[in-house]
């Protein structure tokens, strides 16, 4: 279970051994009492408060606590201060960021992204046969951008990181295109905006991907890597590069059910609040999202290596998959 706490006036406290949320509604206070053992991680939004006997039943239950800015960005983490996994990983990781590992697993990376963006463009040109033109160009130029990924070479990251990004950002912005042409009028946008989004589906996309990016880090911590030691993303102060090295094969996790409340015409004018330039999700936008993304996540099952799996523990696997596959080359 995730509890994301994003009501202003939310009270998160610890009574008899359990963590109780508290919040006003219409002048009476609402009461729940959560088992600490069946919680993986709390969110928290502005507004909201929790005790610091909330943190330490955190602390000794292996809950994250994570802090989101009003976009969903995470600007902040508690967590056990134990690593609870081998250092050799970290160092191996280091060690592949300046080697050809860090090309390959680059490549493998973005691949399966650009991979991800042609499967849904094929999908909506298989349901929308009256855009068969338009999406058949898209799809065109996509595949040759994915198969120019395919065969590049080169022994540093360095050598190619510019090239993969161009790249990379090319099939992106067609992919985008794809998205916004086949949509109702009323939603369609002009690519992707960042803080703040411009449109409504840019803001959707953007708290999607601050939760994603949570749980990518914490998946990676987890599996004893170091969040900031990435490949392609550069490697500024206090800078998660990992995380949007790691992220990319898992924006499709949030980016197909953000596509799909809006052509379902779920989405709302009401569901985001208008801001000087730009808009923002408000506290019914957020619910929406959230709904749709803990049942994409959590719930719904897809095939993954022969078995039916959540997406959240793939992403699971996945890490502890690369940090072993790291462990191995050392023992090479």
């Amino acid at each position: 279970m995730q509890i994301h706490l994003n009501t202003y006036g939310t009270y998160l406290h610890v009574h008899e051994r359990m963590f109780e949320v508290r919040k006003r509604v219409d002048g009476v206070v609402e009461k729940m009492q959560l088992a600490a053992h069946k919680i993986k991680s709390i969110w928290v939004s502005n507004g909201v408060a929790i005790s610091a006997n909330a943190v330490k039943l955190a602390m000794e239950h292996n809950i994250d606590i994570v802090f989101l800015e009003a976009n969903g960005n995470p600007y902040g983490r508690v967590w056990h201060s134990k690593l609870g996994s081998t250092t050799r990983i970290r160092k191996e990781q280091l060690k592949a960021s300046l080697e050809k590992e860090a090309v390959i697993y680059t490549k493998l990376w973005i691949g399966e992204k650009m991979n991800n963006q042609i499967q849904l463009v094929r999908q909506l040109l298989s349901y929308r046969p009256q855009h068969e033109e338009y999406l058949s160009d898209r799809l065109e130029r996509m595949l040759r951008l994915q198969n120019e990924i395919k065969n590049l070479d080169g022994d540093s990251i360095d050598s190619l990181a510019d090239r993969i990004r161009g790249l990379e950002g090319s099939c992106g912005r067609m992919y985008f295109d794809s998205l916004s042409y086949v949509l109702p009028r009323q939603y369609q946008f002009s690519g992707r905006s960042f803080r703040p989004a411009a449109d409504a589906f840019n803001a959707f996309l953007n708290y999607g991907y601050g939760i994603l990016y949570s749980r990518i880090e914490k998946a990676l911590i987890l599996a004893g890597l170091d969040p900031f030691v990435g490949f392609l993303h550069r490697d500024d102060y206090n800078y998660k590069s990992l995380v949007y090295d790691f992220i990319e094969p898992f924006r499709i996790f949030i980016e197909e059910p953000v596509f799909r409340l809006f052509s379902g015409k779920k989405v709302r004018q009401d569901h985001t609040d208008e801001l000087a330039n730009g808009v923002r999700l408000n506290q019914e936008g957020k619910r929406l999202l959230i709904e749709r993304l803990n049942k994409h996540l959590e719930e719904d099952r897809i095939r993954y290596k022969g078995r039916n799996q959540a997406r959240a523990n793939i992403i699971q696997f996945e890490a502890h998959q690369f940090a072993n596959e790291l462990l191995k080359k050392d023992e090479l």
